[in-house]
């Protein structure tokens, strides 16, 4: 064999690598995107099969002592309304005891909210605030987990059994609210963004709350 025929031979292999380096790549990065995806999808179906079932137990109680200095706790349902960024505070049966005979009860303030992930610019987080036992603060305390990353928005409504008509916003804390009542249903929209070039994901769902009015056993009704 010449020279000129093995530099031939050699570019010829060096070609035939570089084409099947690069199917093997793009497979890869395609695999890599598509888990990326899929990881996406059940991120979000997850936060919001959490917020169905939190929200479904969401409640007020009419035990109070007669005594306002010896009140101990405040249960509430707070939502407030944002363009692109909702949030939620409420009084739910939603607490996990972890460790057997702890001394928990199964009540707890929970909360959702977005905020900016302090370890990327521009990046929002759908954040879980839960605060047991119940307090005199019912928007604040508590520890805080990541629900879903990377979202683009997070919008709540209500429906009002009194008027039938959807609200942006509800507080039993305040007269001019809608006191001591929880809404008829809820509406959940969501939105994550997904891997790069794809469309966002979108979230929908609507849930009924069963225990409208304060719990008040053994009182006549």
């Amino acid at each position: 064999m010449t020279l000129l025929e093995v530099i031939v031979s050699v570019a010829i292999v060096a070609m035939m690598a570089l084409l099947i380096y690069g199917a093997f790549d793009s497979l890869a990065r395609g695999r890599r995107g598509e888990a990326l995806r899929a990881d996406r999808a059940r991120q979000g179906r997850q936060a919001i099969a959490r917020m169905v079932r939190e929200f479904s137990s969401a409640f007020l109680t009419g035990h109070q002592p007669l005594v306002v200095s010896q009140q101990t706790r405040i249960t509430a349902f707070v939502g407030e309304d944002s363009t692109q960024f909702d949030r939620v505070d409420f009084a739910s049966f939603a607490h996990r005891r972890l460790d057997r005979d702890a001394k928990e009860s199964d009540q707890a303030e929970v909360g959702y909210a977005v905020v900016d992930d302090p370890a990327v610019e521009g990046k929002k987080d759908l954040i879980r605030r839960e605060q047991t036992p119940i307090d005199l603060e019912p928007r604040r305390g508590g520890t805080t987990a990541v629900l879903a990353e990377d979202i683009e928005s997070f919008e709540l409504r209500y429906l009002d059994p009194l008027t039938g008509l959807w609200t942006d916003r509800w507080d039993t804390t305040q007269i001019s609210g809608q006191p001591n009542r929880l809404p008829l249903e809820v509406s959940i929209k969501l939105t994550l963004k997904n891997a790069k070039d794809a469309d966002p994901l979108k979230f929908e769902t609507k849930l009924v709350l069963p225990m409208r009015e304060p719990l008040t056993f053994g009182n006549a009704r």
